[in-house]
């Protein structure tokens, strides 16, 4: 897939979109055992040695959770893909580190890593602001098919809602709830991680253009996706 990026790392609706990114209050905070999930997952399911999540703020990108690169907080803002990734107003960006693939961004830091190969889908919030990027990262270079957008494009959906989920639990002092929330999902991913690794390994790796595989983590992620409904479907009259 080939991506035009725009000419500047900053866009038009920054302001709008930096008041929603701070309004979750989620940035530069602690690490919540449910996003590590979700990188640990998409990892798997991606076939990367890196998968995080990033939020994208005024200056710098915070890591949320990070699979593969443990320890790293996030980036300055020039130096992260996901920063360039957040801007054009398609699903999921594919691209290299070289630096006529994107000139936005300073690709030292990640060619020094040896990685030739970013795939993201844009955590987007209600409001439609793109607050950051659910990726995975590699380092051979490759393309995403269609199926394999589809479920990167999923999993940014299903953490945006947990974004959501947490701040309306948290907003509301119900620390509890949350707590009980992460366990529920966390129970699920864990069970989806499971399959997935039985997958890979009845397979020799995850090929999501198999019917069969790509409809087995296709009801996993609907699976997730219920358990979020459910839960903010139950929080919604608190909030209102």
């Amino acid at each position: 897939m080939s991506i035009s990026f725009p000419s500047s790392l900053i866009p038009e609706n920054e302001a709008v979109r930096l008041r929603t990114l701070h309004l979750y209050q989620i940035v530069n905070t602690t690490p919540e055992k449910i996003f590590d999930d979700y990188v640990a997952w998409a990892a798997q399911l991606f076939n990367t040695p890196i998968s995080l999540i990033s939020l994208v703020d005024a200056d710098h990108v915070w890591f949320k959770a990070v699979a593969g690169a443990e320890g790293v907080p996030g980036l300055p803002r020039t130096e992260s893909m996901c920063s360039a990734a957040i801007l054009p107003d398609v699903p999921v960006v594919t691209s290299d580190y070289k630096p006529q693939s994107c000139e936005l961004i300073k690709p030292d830091v990640a060619q020094a890593l040896g990685l030739n190969f970013y795939a993201g889908a844009a955590l987007r919030m209600p409001d439609g602001a793109r607050i950051g990027m659910m990726a995975v990262i590699g380092r051979q270079a490759r393309a995403l098919s269609d199926a394999e957008t589809g479920v990167l494009t999923q999993l940014a959906d299903l953490v945006s809602r947990t974004i959501e989920l947490r701040f309306q639990y948290l907003s509301t002092q119900l620390e509890d709830e949350w707590e009980a929330a992460q366990q529920e999902l966390s129970t699920t991913l864990d069970d989806n991680a499971a399959l997935t690794r039985y997958l890979s390994t009845r397979n020799q790796g995850i090929n999501l253009d198999d019917d069969e595989v790509l409809d087995l983590v296709t009801r996993r992620l609907k699976g997730v996706s219920m358990v979020l409904g459910r839960r903010l479907d139950q929080q919604a009259p608190q909030v209102a």
